[in-house]
């Protein structure tokens, strides 16, 4: 005999009772969920990090509670299997309801619950919806609040997030120490508010691109840092009402041996439950990557200028046509989109801290909206400082001849002069320079101010390197 899955199931909450889709894993708060907050935008579904976290969060908890003896072995070993499955990917689709929403990550919490509860009741045989066997509150949800849960797995989720964007500016980091050996010795003319300064390499200037990438990874670890602490056992607002006294201790190792993180427990449960500092700490890290990711790629757009009037120092590789109306031209597309997705991390970072500042007393409701933001500045920036590599840095290639010409045409280079033939010699010569456009070069050697090998060594590219080395 087969046995069918009626069309509806009927459910009950405080508000009264409901039909709730036969084939869905979640219940009458998701329901409700969904109807009050129209998911238009990310759904938490869409962000796998975060469902992975309540998994783990949930599991945790199971073993805790059954450890505890509060929770039967048998109830227990179901709720983890299925916390197994939604850890492993499946089941995203039963996660509908909005990203962002009212009451503090509540509705995420219920979601979790229901879904855990009925994947639980199908591995006991049991079809969903039969909470009298095992119930997403009293059960899936014992010993926890969303106000400890929800927090913690935002944690989790964003410290995963933020790993791949540091595997990715790593990937970068490689990328522009490639090309700044590839350019070790190409002369060019420095710049100082976008008028001619002394000379470097154009190594130097994509070593310093590096650099800039491996100070913001470091930052970063730092910021990642202060997530490691969280506030499970702290249930309400923090005095750990309704847990076992052991609880905090015992999830926190069991969290900890199931995600290979080093948490640790906050040691003050109440300032942990209403504080979201450490969210703050790491969007502004973030943004501070994307404002320097964003600089360099206006380096890149400005240097790349042309191909015929702007300075036209280096070329990007080319990826699409550019112009609908202007045939040939190409456009530098990839630090376009950088630029782009800078703008947009600052405005979450703005969001961020606004909704950081808003807590009140001893909850911060807008903690969904800084997960959103999070999210999402991490997410695009990932794939932005990809594109970024792959698509751009790798394929550079410098006009080296180009660039001589400006070297030597280039009025700054007195200045590299000025220590061998004096202030008011070097001053003459640029002066005669800039009224003849001839290289300052060549107006030292007509005066007899320095013989062509010391000139060729003052503007060696190896001497000029070393010059900028402190």
């Amino acid at each position: 005999m087969t046995v069918t899955t009626p069309s509806t199931r009927r459910e009950h909450d405080l508000l009264g009772d409901r039909d709730v889709p036969g084939q869905a894993y979640w219940g009458i708060h998701t329901l409700r969920a969904q109807e009050n907050f129209p998911a238009s935008g990310e759904r938490v579904g869409d962000v796998p990090d975060l469902v992975r976290a309540l998994a783990l969060v949930k599991k945790a908890a199971a073993l805790s509670n059954a450890g505890l003896g509060l929770l039967p072995h048998r109830i227990a070993s179901a709720i983890t299997a299925a916390c197994d499955r939604i850890a492993d990917g499946e089941f995203h689709d039963q996660f509908p309801i909005s990203l962002v929403q009212g009451g503090a990550g509540t509705s995420t919490n219920m979601n979790a619950n229901e879904v855990i509860a009925n994947l639980a009741l199908e591995h006991l045989g049991h079809p969903c919806g039969t909470y009298s066997v095992i119930h997403p509150n009293e059960h899936v949800n014992l010993g926890q609040s969303t106000n400890d849960v929800y927090p913690t797995a935002l944690k989790l989720a964003t410290i995963t997030a933020t790993h791949r964007l540091v595997d990715a500016l790593d990937h970068l980091q490689d990328s522009f120490a490639d090309k700044a050996r590839e350019f070790t010795d190409i002369v060019k003319v420095g710049r100082t508010q976008l008028q001619d300064a002394v000379p470097m390499t154009l190594g130097q200037e994509f070593g310093t691109y590096q650099v800039m990438v491996a100070e913001d990874i470091a930052r970063l670890q730092e910021a990642l840092a202060h997530l490691h602490e969280i506030n499970l056992g702290a249930t309400a607002i923090g005095t750990g009402l309704n847990a076992h006294p052991q609880y905090a201790v015992a999830v926190r190792e069991h969290l900890t041996a199931l995600t290979g993180l080093p948490l640790a427990t906050a040691p003050n449960l109440v300032e942990a439950t209403q504080d979201c500092g450490a969210f703050v700490l790491l969007s502004g890290t973030v943004k501070r990557t994307a404002v320097k990711l964003s600089k360099v790629c206006n380096d890149l757009r400005l240097l790349s200028s042309g191909p015929r009037t702007g300075l036209g120092e280096i070329n990007l590789p080319a990826r699409q046509a550019g112009s609908s109306i202007m045939p040939g031209k190409v456009n530098p597309v990839i630090p376009e989109l950088v630029n782009q997705v800078a703008f947009s991390v600052i405005g979450n970072d703005t969001t961020i801290t606004m909704a950081a500042e808003a807590g009140q007393l001893q909850l911060n409701a807008f903690e969904p909206v800084i997960a959103s933001c999070l999210f999402r500045s991490i997410g695009h920036l990932t794939e932005a400082v990809t594109a970024l590599a792959d698509r751009c840095i790798d394929g550079i290639t410098a006009n080296a001849e180009h660039l001589a010409r400006l070297v030597d045409h280039s009025i700054a280079t007195v200045t590299v002069l000025d220590a061998h033939i004096g202030y008011r010699a070097a001053t003459d010569v640029a002066t005669e320079a800039l009224a003849t456009g001839r290289p300052v070069t060549q107006i030292v050697r007509e005066r007899g101010l320095l013989d062509d090998p010391t000139i060729d060594e003052l503007l060696s590219p190896a001497r000029l390197a070393h010059s900028a080395l402190p």
